[in-house]
């Protein structure tokens, strides 16, 4: 693994892509004593003892030393700034993970020969070509000259990506005793979303493998031209499309059949709603497809992202496979034990209940689903809280004073309170995270409507006084788009600024069951968190009680998105699923009257009629023991 300090220190040497290429080379080749290569390309680069940066590449080596083809491709992706990261999506993918995606896909393969063709379409510095040139050296015996211009074939959106492709290819044989002056390669330039192999490879008919790692870029990060292109493909007509998304629709469409597609990517097209058009892709389809889900495990070191292996055929099967596993390990030690879940019993407009599928299909069927039967609300978005919310240092019975660069008079009616629901994972109350906001609003008829400027300059006068004096920090809001808002001090975005009179205030993420409370205040204000508008007290204090269930927890973590440390989302589109019970007011009755939260479990499990005692394993999931904590009282 590269140390932290590789980036800063080759940022602080040259920008130039050319230089950086130049003394990561020189440093592989000093490391492995080459001395000299027949490879014009290699040779080329290399920094020699009279150069005048020699002394640079000495102490480069002596701190970080490439050594191993493994140490060149984490170099070649460590070099990419973390802001062309953001825009391309590149991440370095470990050799195990892309081992298993190349075995997968080339060992249903008889004899590799002349005519075989593999395709990374978004290559970065071939990675996992390079994987696929040592598995087909070795299956075939052919040399990596003949491999390189007849197997394999590359594509990425950035020319740096296809010149290191090109020097990690190149290295990869000489390190290997093949030395030729030049190596013919199948290295293009071009964006995936438009590319055409046809004009490329005479006589195209598809390619028998295609595997690779589909850009990490979410949608609003996605450049101009490829959110006009993205829209060509079926499988992003939903939602927001993150860039990987139509990378199984293209890639699938240059696979010829029978073929076989793996990658690795995210594992939110199983739930979200831009996953749907995927999902309805898949089913139509039915495609022959194997699924290894790595949940919240951290397949990749440097990069909070979730993600699953897919491995698909190209042939018609009327059921996939799927496996969740919690380490990578059991890739290479263990057979995997794959369950086959028909098509026909998924829902892709729902979602995808891959785990514990007949349990939660069943909690689904039940009554009316959550989402059809509240409302739910996600925290205002002032897009600039630490200019909005403060904690007064002081107070008296007209002003809050508040600390902000300097000392501000606010008046207190030109304040609300306002609290951050992520904090009941481990509190359960909200008295302690009460806040104030400037609320430059006024409330006609249940809905938020901004102060025009005169009025609110004289109304208060200390509160606008202060405001203007962050009038620049306000305007850099949205990318500087902060002009186009009504007025220049209204709220980055007008959600969640109505009156409601009952609110059931819970966290976004949480490591177990957490804390609900249920407040009455209409002018309460929450930011961050969640919150489910009640018409009474009454219906959100059994829906608590539903909520606090060990049978509710059951159906999250089975099917919501995971995150790190254990930690589940409790996000609208995970838990608008869950069927409510059409309960009677006599059950109803008889729920809120239970104290003891594993009988409020069994009540709840009965009406469900499902038996989670005999699932296993029952109370201790992710380290996380359900507890049966008292729920508190209504706060208002």
């Amino acid at each position: 693994m590269m140390k932290h300090g590789f980036f800063t220190y080759l940022k602080s040497y040259s920008c130039d892509p050319q230089s950086v290429n130049r003394l990561i080379v020189s440093n592989f080749l000093y490391s492995n004593n080459i001395q000299k290569c027949n490879n014009v390309l290699i040779e080329q680069l290399r920094i020699k003892k009279d150069d005048s940066n020699f002394d640079d590449l000495k102490k480069f080596v002596s701190t970080f030393s490439i050594i191993t083809i493994e140490d060149l491709i984490e170099a070649f992706e460590y070099v990419i700034s973390p802001e062309e990261k953001v825009i391309t999506g590149a991440i370095y993918t470990p050799n195990d993970i892309r081992e298993f995606i190349v075995d997968q896909v080339i060992n249903i393969k008889g004899n590799i020969d002349a005519s075989f063709k593999l395709c990374d379409p978004a290559c970065g510095c071939s990675g996992f070509l390079y994987t696929a040139a040592k598995m087909i050296k070795e299956k075939s015996k052919r040399s990596y000259f003949d491999i390189y211009r007849e197997n394999l074939f590359g594509l990425d959106i950035q020319k740096f990506s296809i010149t290191r492709s090109e020097l990690l290819l190149s290295l990869a044989a000489i390190v290997d005793g093949e030395d030729p002056e030049y190596f013919s390669f199948n290295l293009h330039l071009g964006n995936a979303l438009n590319f055409d192999w046809k004009n490329e490879i005479p006589d195209f008919i598809g390619f028998d493998s295609i595997v690779g790692n589909p850009p990490y870029v979410c949608s609003r990060n996605i450049d101009r031209e490829s959110k006009i292109l993205i829209q060509n493909w079926s499988v992003s007509s939903t939602g927001h499309p993150d860039l990987y998304i139509p990378f199984f629709e293209l890639g699938i469409s240059f696979l010829k059949p029978n073929a076989t597609l793996g990658y690795i990517t995210m594992n939110t097209f199983f739930k979200s709603v831009n996953g749907r058009a995927l999902r309805d892709y898949f089913q139509t389809h039915m495609f022959d497809m194997k699924i290894i889900d790595f949940g919240s495990f951290q397949v990749f070191d440097s990069k909070s992202t979730y993600t699953c292996i897919c491995v698909i055929q190209k042939s018609v099967s009327e059921n996939l496979k799927y496996v969740k596993l919690s380490s990578t390990d059991f890739l290479v030690n263990e057979k995997l034990s794959f369950k086959s879940i028909g098509y026909k019993n998924l829902d892709f407009e729902r979602g995808w209940n891959l785990q514990e599928r007949e349990i939660l299909n069943k909690i689904e069927s039940i009554g009316t689903p959550l989402g059809k039967k509240f409302t739910s609300r996600n925290g205002i978005a002032t897009l600039k809280n630490d200019v909005y919310i403060f904690d007064p240092f002081q107070e008296d019975e007209d002003f809050y004073f508040l600390q902000n660069d300097r000392e501000y008079q606010i008046e207190r009616a030109a304040c609300v309170d306002i609290i951050n629901p992520n904090k009941l994972t481990k509190l359960d109350s909200i008295e302690s995270i009460r806040k104030k906001i400037i609320f430059p609003y006024r409330i006609l008829n249940g809905q938020a409507v901004i102060i025009p400027e005169e009025e609110f300059k004289m109304e208060a006068p200390g509160a606008y006084k202060y405001l203007l004096s962050k009038k620049e920090v306000l305007a850099t809001r949205d990318k500087g788009k902060g002009k186009d808002y009504q007025i220049w001090y209204a709220y980055g975005r007008n959600q969640s600024l109505e009156n409601y009179n009952f609110k059931l205030f819970f966290p976004h993420i949480s490591p177990s069951i957490p804390n609900y409370v249920i407040n009455n205040e209409p002018s309460l204000l929450f930011v961050n968190g969640l919150a489910i508008i009640g018409e009474n007290e009454r219906e959100l204090k059994y829906l608590r009680k539903i909520m606090s269930s060990r049978l509710f927890w059951f159906y999250i973590i089975n099917s919501s998105k995971p995150y790190g440390s254990g930690y589940y989302s409790f996000s609208r589109n995970y838990i608008k699923n869950f069927g409510i019970y059409d309960f009677s007011d006599n059950e109803i009755d008889q729920l809120l009257a239970i104290k003891d939260q594993e009988e409020i479990n069994n009540y709840i499990e009965n009406l469900y009629d499902v038996d989670l005692t005999q699932v296993k394993p029952l109370t201790k999931v992710s380290g996380t023991t359900i507890n049966s904590k008292s729920l508190p009282e209504v706060v208002g």
